[in-house]
């Protein structure tokens, strides 16, 4: 996929209102969930225990964290755009953050990203973005939400 090149404050705000991409599938697997259990200390048999959840859980197979998923939301976004002639970017916050769909082991997620607002506090671009998380095959998407970033342009 070829990234949305974005040089400086102007190129951004030129894309408010618009669907800024739309990142490649990545696979979420068994492997990367169970590492972030050991890493959050979060061993939910319903994430980490293949056997048990393919008899008891409603979905017959382990799911994702939401956070795990969540986790992404920097590499998906970093994966769509190439914002160049900056110092520092800073994740500010999120906004409305909704978990819609688990996301069921060796699932395929993207990430779909729309430029929602943007202001230039002294130099500063405070960047807001919708991203809505979609899982392959499924309607529903895994979550969504506005998330805030501060751009320091050189």
């Amino acid at each position: 996929m070829t990234k949305r090149i974005i040089n400086n404050y102007e190129e951004f705000a030129a894309l408010l209102g618009q669907e800024i991409g739309i990142s490649d599938y990545i696979t979420i697997t068994q492997d990367q969930i169970n590492k972030f259990a050991d890493a959050t200390m979060d061993h939910q048999w319903i994430h980490i225990d293949p056997e048990r959840a393919a008899v008891e859980s409603p979905f017959n197979k382990t799911i994702a964290h939401g956070y795990l998923t969540l986790s992404m939301l920097t590499y998906l976004w970093f994966s769509i755009v190439d914002i160049r002639n900056v110092k520092m970017v800073v994740n500010y916050g999120l906004d409305k953050l909704r978990f819609n769909q688990p996301v069921v082991v060796d699932s395929r997620i993207r990430s779909r990203v729309t430029l929602e607002s943007i202001n230039n506090l002294r130099g500063i671009a405070k960047v807001q973005v919708k991203i809505v998380v979609e899982i392959e095959g499924i309607k529903k998407p895994a979550y969504d939400c506005l998330a805030t970033f501060l751009y320091h342009f050189e």
